[in-house]
C-alpha cells in the first residue's frame, strides 16, 4: 500500500501549498513548471558547492530529488547500458546503480543524448523511459517491405520501467514503437495512480498512461500528424476541469489526464516542439514556445472545447522564442531564453517585451524560487535574475563545466547535472528539512 507521504507529495500537482517543503520528483518539479516554493536557495555557485561527484557515462536528463535521495539516469556507451543511479543527498555518495536496459546505441541529434529522459518518482518507485533499438519481431514487421528513407531511422521500442528505492526492478513494459532521427527524449510524469509518457514520433504517435503499481495500460491517446516532438505535458486544474496540455506533432492539445479524452485542440502553429507549456494563474493563460521550422510564442486561453485555432489565441509573437528551453512564469512575468541565448521578459498578460539580454547558447530550461529566475547556459554560467521592468542581475557565477540539463530545486538546495558531474549547491534548509 502506498504511504500517505507519497500520496500527499503528488497532490502537489493539484494542491501545491500542501507541504512546508517540496521534493523535486519529476521533470521541472512538483508542478511541472520549474518553480519551487521552498526558500533559502543560493544565488551563486561561488562558495556554495556542498559536493560535486563525477557521474558514469553521459546524459542530459535532469536529477530528481526525494527526501534524502537523488536519482539520475545515464548511458554507458562502452557496455550499451542505460542505468539508474541513487545518490545520498547529504554527501553525493552513490548508494546503488542498476542497469535498466542494454540496447544498441541509437542515432541522436548532436544536442541530444542516450539518456535525456528525466526519471520520476512517487516516493516508492522510480520510473524511467529509454529507447530499445534492438531489432524485434514488432520492429521488423513495422519496417518490413519498405525502403527506409534517407535520414530516417528504423523504429525502436519505448521501454518504461519501475524500480523500488533499493534499485530492485518492479515492472517493465514496452508500450509501443518510436522513430526519430534525433533520438529519444520522453520524460515520464506521475499523476495520481498513473505514469504518463508522451511518444510523439515520426509514425503513429501516442501518449500512454500506465498504472504505477504494475505498468498495466490504463488509457492510450492516438496522436495526429505523425511528426516527432519531445514535450512533457503540463497538468493543471484550470477553469473547473483538470487539463493535461502539451504542444507537439503540429498542434497544441488539452486532454483529461484521468481518461485521455481530448478537451480541445489548436492546429499548428508549426511542426515540431520540445519546450513544455507553462500556465499563469494571474493572467489565466497558457504559454507555448516553439518550434521548427517556424518559431512562435503563443498565449492561449484554456477554456475552449473542440478546435480553438481561430478563437483562443490571446496574443502571439515571433520574438524571444525558444525551441528547446522551457519558459517560466514568475509573478506577472513570462521569461524565456532562445537556444541561441537571448533572454526575454514579457508581461504575461499583454505580451509586451520588458527587456532582453544576451546570455550565449542555452538549452537548460528555466527554474525559479523566491521570486528569482535561474538561467544556466551551455557553458555552465549561472545567472540569477530578478524579474522587473528592466533587466536586474542578482548574481553571476561559473560552474566551469558544460550544462544541458535543467536543475532540480529542493529545500534550499540546487542540484545541477553537468556533462561530467552532479553538483549540489547550498545547505539544506533546517526549517524545511525536518518534515
Amino acid at each position: 500500500m502506498i504511504s500517505f507521504r507519497a500520496l500527499a507529495a503528488f497532490s502537489l500537482v493539484l494542491a501545491p501549498s500542501f507541504l512546508l517543503a517540496e521534493d523535486w520528483p519529476q521533470w521541472r518539479g512538483p508542478r511541472l513548471d520549474g518553480t519551487s516554493k521552498d526558500t533559502g536557495f543560493p544565488v551563486s555557485a561561488d562558495g556554495s558547492v556542498i559536493w560535486k561527484v563525477e557521474l558514469p557515462g553521459s546524459g542530459h536528463a535532469s536529477p530528481i530529488v526525494w527526501q534524502d535521495r537523488v536519482f539520475v539516469v545515464s548511458a554507458l556507451p562502452e557496455t550499451e547500458a542505460r542505468v539508474l543511479l541513487c545518490l545520498d543527498r547529504a554527501s553525493g555518495k552513490e548508494l546503488w546503480q542498476t542497469v535498466v536496459l542494454k540496447a544498441p546505441t541509437e542515432g541522436t541529434h548532436k544536442l541530444n543524448s542516450l539518456a535525456s529522459s528525466t526519471p520520476a518518482t512517487d516516493g516508492e518507485r522510480v520510473f524511467t523511459a529509454f529507447l530499445d533499438n534492438t531489432e524485434t519481431e514488432a520492429t521488423r514487421a513495422a519496417n518490413a517491405g519498405r525502403v527506409i528513407p534517407k535520414g530516417e531511422v528504423p523504429k525502436g521500442t519505448v521501454v518504461v520501467s519501475a524500480h523500488d528505492f533499493s534499485g530492485k526492478p518492479v515492472w517493465q513494459v514496452r508500450p509501443g514503437l518510436f522513430s526519430s532521427k534525433h533520438g529519444f527524449c520522453s520524460s515520464p510524469i506521475v499523476f495520481e495512480d498513473k505514469v504518463i509518457v508522451n511518444c510523439d514520433h515520426d509514425g503513429d504517435g501516442y501518449i500512454v498512461a500506465l498504472a504505477r503499481t504494475d505498468g498495466k495500460e490504463l488509457w492510450r491517446i492516438e496522436r495526429p500528424n505523425k511528426t516527432r516532438s519531445y514535450c512533457v505535458p503540463l497538468i493543471r486544474d484550470i477553469g473547473g476541469r483538470t487539463q493535461m496540455v502539451l504542444s507537439g506533432t503540429m498542434c497544441v492539445a488539452s486532454y483529461d489526464p484521468r481518461t485521455g479524452k481530448q478537451l480541445w485542440i489548436m492546429d499548428g502553429p508549426t511542426e515540431q516542439f520540445v519546450a513544455s507549456i507553462v500556465y499563469s494563474e494571474q493572467s489565466g493563460l497558457l504559454y507555448m514556445t516553439g518550434g521548427f521550422p517556424e518559431h512562435h510564442l503563443l498565449a492561449i486561453k484554456p477554456d475552449g472545447s473542440g478546435n480553438v485555432t481561430n478563437t483562443h489565441i490571446a496574443w502571439r509573437t515571433n520574438k524571444g522564442v525558444s525551441y528547446v528551453p522551457s519558459p517560466i512564469i514568475e509573478g506577472s512575468h513570462l521569461l524565456n531564453v532562445s537556444d541561441s541565448g537571448v533572454a526575454h521578459c514579457f508581461d504575461a498578460k499583454s505580451g509586451e517585451i520588458k527587456w532582453e539580454e544576451r546570455m550565449r547558447e542555452h538549452h537548460a530550461s528555466l527554474s525559479s524560487a523566491e521570486g528569482r529566475v535561474y538561467f544556466i547556459n551551455d557553458f555552465g554560467v549561472m545567472r540569477v535574475v530578478q524579474p522587473e521592468k528592466s533587466y536586474k542581475l542578482v548574481a553571476e557565477s561559473e560552474l566551469k563545466e558544460k550544462v544541458f540539463a535543467t536543475p532540480a530545486l529542493s529545500e534550499g538546495q540546487i542540484f545541477i547535472r553537468s556533462d561530467k558531474s552532479l553538483i549540489c549547491l547550498g545547505k539544506r534548509s533546517a526549517k524545511t528539512a525536518a518534515r
